[in-house]
């Protein structure tokens, strides 16, 4: 298992839906989130740190759910 850090930029009205889906996929997994309120522009960041086996599975699955907005993956901690 590796400690995978996502950080996401999600505009404040679709935050519910898209977290919502990628919360379906990574049930279980999640170690810590935080939420940061958003900024002038109505961008708010998220960040989860995620317990995972396959990383790259992880990215592929988070290109087809983010739409709007953005998000970058790290490695922390790997075994």
């Amino acid at each position: 298992m590796k400690t995978v850090e996502l950080e996401m930029k999600l505009p404040y009205r679709e935050k519910g839906t898209v977290l919502s889906k990628i919360l379906q996929e990574i049930r279980g997994r999640i170690r810590a989130v935080h939420f940061l309120p958003p900024d002038h522009r109505g961008i708010s960041e998220v960040k989860l740190e995620i317990l995972e086996n396959d990383p790259e599975s992880l990215r592929k699955k988070l290109r087809k759910m983010i739409k709007n907005g953005g998000f970058s993956l790290r490695i922390t901690a790997g075994a």
